[in-house]
């Protein structure tokens, strides 16, 4: 939306149009569990109607500059009245102003929790269930309280994170704390500025009044796993997609068309799907109105696109140092964005194996991120099969569409490697010698790259990037330095084969490593001030800095914020590893 025309709130919300609930079924058994804020089963349907649990004296402590000038909205909102109630969980006031003289009404008074399935690099899980059937996963503290449909035909869904208790609950309390929601809203407004398909973040607003109990590191721990309890104020993120449809969800339903749970499974199956079809992939779903155009052709059609959209958002991740953590199939969005900011993590110290969740394994670690999005797509595809009515074509057409998908992730990853590199095509050798240098040295990820982007010659330049007293630099430095200084020449070489400007090389490069990233103990800063003293400044500094990952940005910026991780940070409880998202 042009951000020259803003919309009052109240103009904003009468854009309202619920295509989930218009195009979904309801759970049948919501009337009778009401107000359906307590764990049960939800043996069908594909959302549950309930009401957000609103969060009490609600106080203003960040919106997204950005995504509400993207959005068409004034920043003064941010603070009026009835925005604030809305988006923590009172939709009563500003839901009336919207439907003033409307028949019907435009906005709805209420939101809306779905169910989703868990698959765990491949495996389906029904143990973590209270039930043990998969019927108890699903949105426990997120709650969608909105769609709008924007003039230029873009669709945004609006859920509260930490709205309060759903059917999903699994016995949480359906808050978030201050500190997890501030991690969520700077580092989703980050990943969108530094160019990755993600969730956004709107508004965050904190209790005056409330707070919860969370297991939490103590300031100084290194201990794997938190070593007390912790009251904490609650808050409420609001993130915004133009869906929130999850693997999970299509996982949920194929799981019971296959095993004929019930007699509508296969239709709740093909529902979601087409639903799929509409929100995430509306080319396709034009392309594929005509009525010779078979479900089979939109299965075969979404499959294939989903494939590149997550390649390609998987080279994104490693690309800027990102580690998602729990690439659950749960957490694997269709659209194939970042979704659901818990256990993630931004590479400091490059290691392969990074991860900042002690609970995600190996498997979850950053350079075996290709392979979760892959373990997730396979199991996409596993959802999807009983629409194809055992058709052996059928089916063997969508298992070739999954066993090309590592030649799509490779080529999205060789593609990214060498643009990094500066590269006009990869080359495997020189990456293979990079990679294993930059690992022994070992060098900041982020800086590493930037200071690459500047085409220097002499190890001197990169020395920077060098945590000098840790891994193999601080026993064999003269050695390492020695294997920078010769690949350093083969990259140049490298370089002026091309024959491109070095110029328009530093600049290229400089457009896909960025300077600034948030780093965890930034954000550690950011809401240890915001929790401990009420000061929300360092927040919104940060959110600042953090909108403008690429640029140079002055030098006070980067003295404050273009640094490597200080040696007191490592195996640090909450800034170098976490147990829990809270």
């Amino acid at each position: 939306m042009d951000s020259s025309s803003s919309l009052s709130f109240t103009a904003f919300l009468q854009r309202a149009d619920y295509s989930l609930l218009q195009s979904l079924t309801a759970d049948p058994e919501q009337a009778r569990h009401a107000p359906n804020k307590t764990l049960r089963q939800v043996k069908s349907g594909h959302y549950v109607e309930v009401l957000p649990t609103p969060l009490p004296s609600p106080c203003y402590v960040i919106h997204s500059r950005s995504f509400f000038h993207e959005l068409g909205l004034p920043e003064s909102i941010a603070r009026e009245e009835s925005f604030m109630q809305f988006f923590t969980g009172d939709l009563a006031l500003a839901v009336n102003s919207a439907n003033t003289d409307a028949e019907p009404p435009r906005v709805r008074a209420g939101g809306w929790a779905s169910g989703y399935a868990l698959s765990i690099y491949g495996q389906e899980m029904v143990q973590n269930c209270p039930f043990k059937n998969g019927n108890g996963y699903g949105d426990g503290r997120a709650i969608s309280v909105l769609e709008v449909l924007l003039s230029d035909d873009q669709r945004w869904e609006f859920q509260l994170k930490g709205g309060g208790t759903t059917p999903y609950c699994r016995g949480g309390d359906g808050r978030a704390v201050l500190r997890s929601s501030i991690r969520e809203l700077l580092a989703s407004e980050a990943m969108a500025a530094l160019g990755v398909p993600t969730t956004r973040a709107l508004c965050l607003f904190v209790s005056r009044s409330e707070t919860i109990s969370r297991p939490w590191y103590s300031p100084n721990a290194k201990t794997q796993d938190p070593d007390r309890m912790v009251n904490e104020p609650s808050a409420i993120t609001t993130r915004v997609a133009p869906s929130f449809l999850r693997v999970g969800q299509l996982e949920l339903f194929g799981r019971r068309a296959r095993k004929k749970e019930h007699a509508l499974a296969l239709a709740e199956l093909e529902a979601i799907f087409l639903h799929t079809l509409a929100r995430e992939y509306p080319d396709l779903a034009a392309q594929h109105c005509h009525p010779e155009a078979t479900l089979t052709d939109k299965v075969l059609a979404v499959a294939q696109e989903f494939g590149v959209r997550l390649s390609s958002l998987v080279a994104h991740w490693i690309r800027v140092g990102y580690c998602q953590g729990n690439f659950n199939s749960d957490n694997c969005a269709l659209g194939g964005r970042t979704l659901d900011y818990g256990p993630f993590g931004f590479m400091e110290a490059y290691d392969p194996k990074f991860q900042m969740w002690t609970g995600g394994g190996e498997h979850f670690s950053f350079m075996n991120q290709p392979m979760a999005a892959m373990e997730n797509f396979r199991m996409f595809c596993i959802a999807l099969l009983p629409l194809l009515q055992q058709e052996d074509s059928e089916i063997q057409a969508l298992q070739k569409i999954v066993e090309a998908l590592p030649e799509t992730m490779n080529r999205e990853m060789n593609r990214m490697w060498a643009e990094k590199m500066g590269l006009a095509a990869f080359d495997p050798a020189l990456f293979k010698e990079l990679h294993a240098l930059m690992a022994e040295t070992p060098v900041d990820y982020t800086i590493f790259w930037r200071e690459l982007s500047n085409l220097p010659k002499q190890v001197e330049a990169l020395r920077a990037s060098f945590y000098e007293t840790r891994g193999g630099y601080a026993q064999n430095s003269v050695a390492i330095e020695a294997h920078w200084a010769a690949w350093l020449q083969k990259w140049h070489t490298t370089l002026a084969q091309a024959g491109r400007n070095p110029a328009d090389v530093s600049a290229a490069m400089k457009r896909v490593n960025p300077k600034y990233i948030p780093r965890e103990w930034m954000l550690v800063d950011a809401y240890r001030s915001a929790t401990d003293a009420g000061d929300y400044s360092l927040v919104q500094n940060l959110h600042n800095v953090l909108q403008d990952p690429y640029g140079e940005q002055s030098e006070a910026v980067a003295a404050l914020y273009y640094k490597k991780k200080e040696d007191k940070f490592f195996n640090l409880g909450g800034t170098s590893h976490c147990s829990c998202s809270s």
